[in-house]
């Protein structure tokens, strides 16, 4: 058998702690049928903060004898560390706004999480809501342990002023196909026009490769995931022309392997980001932008390319008492009406069918964010497997070596993370 990472060993010890020092846990079946006050967390950003307290003052209006008091995630390192932290304790909100998608397999390792399928209408709620949307968020198990919440598709926003001061046309960039962004980006930086044509944080941590490789990849390969059926699946022909492409970016001084202290396209040091519509509004009243796909080395239609979700979700967690009331709360967060303030509020894509349809005077009043609900329909996410931000940082850890400082070739360093991954998938699955 092989051995254990200290990750794993930490999940288990943590797994553990929260039985022998944490508050002991309800008894499951009284709490799924108790209603009762609650405590919801969100997240940090403002807007979101904003919207949730209005919609709780909503509810509770509503259902005075079910009180829904929200605070933001505690300070942590991470959100996720202070969650994971939060389990151990038994001190977990009923529902957290903000769960990553990728530390769902870690809280469902930590027992930290109640299965929302278990619930009546479970499945057929989350189903109708995100429709096929939502079939990569199943656990292994094939149940929901989270609602897929909402999305922030990847894109590639540019600065059109930089643009047409590289003496390019800022209404029609050449920015679809590989060969056309090189040398686009090789004008911008040529000319003098930016220090940089694309700047996206060159560092190991293991959530920045959603914003550079897994765009390109998920383009480049038709929508696949970083791992599928228990296999990697970026040492491919797909994967290695990702690669590939962000490696001569690096080689050729077009992508800076230095980190930004600021916001590079916001300073005029960058005239393209990869980021998703909720930077429409932290960018509209300080750069002219515009929005267009990821690119493919085909130079695949835009109806057609898909991108990384950089979704959250909504769980709820096993220390929830009033597991009914906290079930009715997330309905009624994620219901139609609530939604379209949500968007209206954030600029964040409800992860739910036709958007475009659904909230035709949103997008008409705000046709920046068109594109992004259009990508919203062609989204992949990371693979709901056991490990999986180990498996990311194996991946980072590679792509860092290899992609930015060009220390080993590309397709190598992918052989290598792909095999290093297939061990650590083989050391999860493993149940001793």
């Amino acid at each position: 058998m092989l051995r254990r990472t200290a990750y794993t060993l930490l999940v288990l010890a943590v797994a553990g702690a929260a039985t022998a020092c944490g508050r002991a846990a309800p008894d499951a079946e009284m709490a799924a049928s108790s209603r009762g006050p609650i405590t919801v967390w969100l997240s940090n950003n403002a807007q979101e903060v904003a919207w949730g307290k209005k919609m709780i003052a909503a509810w509770n209006r509503l259902h005075p004898d079910q009180h829904v008091t929200a605070q933001q995630i505690p300070a942590g390192k991470t959100s996720e560390e202070a969650i994971s932290a939060s389990i151990v304790a038994g001190s977990t909100a009923c529902l957290v706004f903000n769960t990553s998608p990728a530390s769902v397999p870690t809280f469902q390792k930590q027992n930290g999480l109640v299965p929302l399928s278990d619930f009546p209408d479970g499945d057929s709620y989350i189903t109708a809501r995100g429709g096929a949307l939502t079939d990569q968020y199943r656990s292994p198990d094939g149940k929901f342990y989270q609602l897929p919440w909402k999305s922030n598709p990847v894109m590639i926003l540019y600065n059109k002023k930089i643009f047409a001061k590289a003496g390019l046309d800022p209404e029609h960039p050449r920015l679809a196909t590989y060969d056309e962004f090189l040398d686009t980006a090789r004008t911008l930086v040529h000319s003098g026009a930016a220090k940089a044509a694309i700047w996206p944080a060159p560092s190991s941590e293991f959530f920045q490769s959603w914003f550079d490789f897994y765009p390109a990849f998920a383009a480049e390969s038709g929508g696949r995931q970083l791992v599928e059926n228990g296999t990697p699946q970026f040492d491919s022909p797909a994967g290695r022309k990702a690669a590939a492409f962000w490696r001569t970016l690096y080689a050729e001084k077009l992508a800076p392997q230095e980190s930004y202290p600021g916001d590079a396209l916001n300073d005029g040091k960058a005239a393209m980001a990869t980021v998703g519509p909720w930077a429409v509004a932290a960018y509209q009243d300080s750069v002219d932008i515009g929005v267009v796909p990821v690119p493919t080395s085909g130079g695949t239609p835009p109806q057609d390319t898909y991108s990384f979700s950089d979704e959250k979700s909504v769980a709820m967690f096993s220390a929830c008492r009033n597991r009914a009331t906290a079930w009715d709360l997330l309905k009624f967060a994620a219901s139609e009406q609530q939604d379209e303030a949500f968007l209206d509020v954030t600029g964040q894509m409800p992860l739910r069918e036709n958007l475009l349809a659904s909230y035709p005077d949103f997008f008409a009043e705000h046709p920046l964010y068109k594109p992004f609900a259009r990508q919203a329909e062609h989204i992949v996410e990371v693979p709901n497997v056991p490990g999986s931000i180990d498996i990311w940082q194996a991946f980072r850890d590679a792509w860092t070596k290899s992609v930015v400082f060009g220390e080993e070739p590309t397709g190598t360093a992918l052989r290598k993370a792909s095999d290093r991954i297939g061990k650590l998938l083989d050391e999860y699955g493993d149940p001793a």
